[in-house]
């Protein structure tokens, strides 16, 4: 069962679904293109089969991943990223980047193309640019969220 946080907006509504242990890692790992069971199992070290399982649920429950059969008997499933789930490949490429630079110095988020290190951006598609931390922020869409953040 997933996390609920007492917390109104958009990361604590994220962490519900991403800030379980083991979720994140088998998100690296689809996005890997590792889609079967027995693949994930492998290359999420220490995680128990009945933990992955649960996080393969709720990642399906929340349309992250789809689930296909490609044997009826007996019955064997590979799990293939959405839409929404390639989405999240930047929160994993964010989180990728920031540990190499702080935590890790043997691995990188590389360019495929030339090899240099990848650094994240936020990119404005209206004004067609990309813009420092220091220039974004979170807006609420209602006011129940902000009434709810201003204490």
């Amino acid at each position: 069962m997933a996390k609920t946080y007492m917390q109104p907006g958009p990361v604590a509504r994220a962490l519900e679904l991403v800030g379980e242990r083991w979720t994140i890692l088998i998100l690296q790992e689809l996005l890997r293109g590792r889609n079967r069971f027995a693949q994930l199992k492998d290359s999420v070290g220490g995680i128990a089969p009945n933990v992955l399982s649960d996080r393969l649920k709720t990642l399906e429950d929340y349309d992250v991943v789809e689930r296909r059969f490609y044997s009826d008997h007996p019955p064997r499933a590979e799990y293939r990223l959405t839409k929404k789930g390639h989405e999240l490949g930047i929160v994993a490429g964010a989180l990728a980047v920031w540990g190499a630079k702080h935590l890790s110095d043997d691995i990188v988020l590389a360019h495929t193309e030339c090899g240099s290190g990848m650094n994240v951006i936020y990119y404005c598609p209206t004004c067609e640019t990309s813009v420092k931390g220091s220039g974004v922020r979170l807006e609420a869409h209602d006011e129940s969220w902000v009434e709810d953040t201003a204490g």
